[in-house]
């Protein structure tokens, strides 16, 4: 560990060695070899001058790279593509000659962001699957427990536990929606030149239009893509990465709204974060259980909500064909757009595979307030009792405003029910209004709704993804 220098907290404390090492210096440089490895073979099988000796070559150093050579060469020419093609044709003195040949920078560089943003999003998708599957089997445990519903954060009709989580649920499925379709869209740069014309291999291959239209599918092919884009200029359009980002971002705010929901919850006590046992929530106050798991997926969230700017407005800007004030943007905000979301989901996987419910704190906080919730059954009731609608409301009204102030002013539990019971206008007992209590018969159609989302909507995405479950989070700090 360097302790004199900078380091990435994305790095240090939340990205996993999965994520890192798709943005690594290995990942990058050795698909800039197999991209000059399959830009040989292609060229081979179209008819130049290029043996096997030379294409085995090449693949016998795809691997092992001279840094090195490259960063000497770099600090006398500075050009990062050009250092590291003199240092491959180091390692290979038969194939030099042909490395690169026809190609632009971007045929490595662009290819190679493509193949990295590809390989990033299915870590990203693997993740959010596991996140998903944790939280559908929270959904089904809890999906009977009533729980006291909030809108504006003021006490509103009931709900149950897991109903309050297939909301979370719900966005996340989106978001693997957006995911899904980006990832089955992205598509290679291929091989098109300095200004996207392939001018360089109508001079190769002697203005042989219709060996030259095959370049790009077969160079896709043998990096594993189905095809390249079109039209280009330089590079691909910047809109590739402003779409990834969008994903992104997407998951951060689906995170986000989880987290602050958690957050909330453990202030009422009603739901908590893991806690370990040796953890520490307060500096100050030992008797503290911070939600510091949740806070910190809130706190990485906004960072990649704000970070998908970033392309959007490299894209925006760019100039014709192409110019270069992408380029250091784009090393910093992909990679660490990535790193970001890779530590977000990890979080969410162990915050939810471990969370804590307390029914007996939720029961109480939600018979503290079923009394208002149950004021229309209870009128209903002594309707049918031969009482007048009209004016049974406007009592309701005046006992539930006097319950109010004994709770808000007074500090009294909520008498709502006995001030009820003494009211000769609805003739009904306090055994009779108690045995409406039940937390059940106010939850609508939660549970069912939790049933049917599972079944018909989540169940079928993990079971075609089945392969990417059981995956556990492990989070440094």
């Amino acid at each position: 560990m360097m302790t004199d220098r900078y380091q990435s907290p994305l790095s240090e404390r939340y990205a996993s060695k999965e994520m890192q090492y798709i943005f690594s210096p290995d990942m990058k440089f050795r698909t800039w070899r197999r991209l000059w490895i399959a830009l040989a073979e292609t060229e081979k099988e179209l008819g130049l001058a290029i043996t096997q000796e030379q294409i085995d070559e090449l693949k016998a150093h795809k691997d092992d790279i001279n840094y090195e050579v490259a960063k000497e060469r770099e600090a006398l020419v500075r050009h990062d593509v050009m250092s590291h093609v003199y240092a491959y044709g180091v390692q290979c003195p038969k194939a030099k000659g042909i490395i690169h040949l026809g190609a632009t920078s971007c045929y490595v560089g662009d290819n190679t962001d493509i193949i990295v943003m590809a390989e990033a999003l299915k870590l990203v998708k693997k993740k959010l699957i596991n996140v998903i599957a944790e939280l559908a089997k929270f959904a089904e445990e809890y999906k009977a427990l009533p729980t006291l519903a909030f809108t504006h954060f003021q006490p509103a009709q009931p709900t149950t536990v897991g109903k309050r989580a297939t909301l979370w649920l719900q966005e996340f499925m989106m978001d693997l929606e957006d995911l899904d379709y980006v990832l089955s869209s992205l598509k290679l740069l291929g091989s098109k030149g300095t200004t996207g014309t392939q001018a360089s291999f109508l001079e190769l291959f002697d203005g042989d239009h219709e060996t030259i239209d095959k370049i790009d599918g077969m160079i896709a092919k043998k990096l594993g893509f189905e095809e390249c884009y079109a039209v280009s200029g330089q590079t691909y359009s910047r809109k590739v990465d402003t779409r990834v980002l969008n994903v992104l971002a997407g998951i951060a705010a689906s995170a986000h709204k989880m987290s602050n929901d958690i957050r909330l919850l453990q202030h009422l006590k009603e739901i908590e974060e893991p806690f370990e046992k040796n953890q520490i929530g307060s500096s100050a106050m030992a008797y503290k259980r911070n939600p510091m798991r949740s806070e910190r997926i809130a706190s990485l969230a906004r960072f990649v909500m704000a970070d998908a700017m970033n392309p959007a407005i490299t894209s925006a800007t760019q100039w014709f064909e192409r110019t270069l004030d992408d380029s250091a943007n784009k090393r910093l905000s992909i990679p660490e757009g990535f790193l970001a979301t890779d530590g977000i989901l990890d979080l969410c996987l162990n915050v939810v595979d471990g969370l804590v419910v307390y029914p007996k704190v939720i029961e109480k906080r939600l018979r503290s307030e079923l009394p208002f919730m149950a004021t229309e059954n209870i009128m209903m009731d002594a309707v049918k009792a031969g009482g007048d609608r009209q004016e049974l409301h406007e009592r309701i009204r005046e006992l539930s405003m006097e319950a109010g102030k004994n709770v808000k002013v007074h500090g009294q539990e909520n008498n709502l029910l006995e001030l009820i019971a003494n009211d000769p206008a609805f003739n009904m007992t306090l055994d009779e209004l108690e045995k409406s209590m039940d937390p059940a018969k106010y939850t609508g159609r939660s549970k069912e709704q939790v049933d049917t989302f599972l079944k018909n909507v989540v169940d079928p995405v993990l079971k075609s993804n089945a392969k990417l479950l059981g995956l556990k989070a492990e989070i440094t700090v």
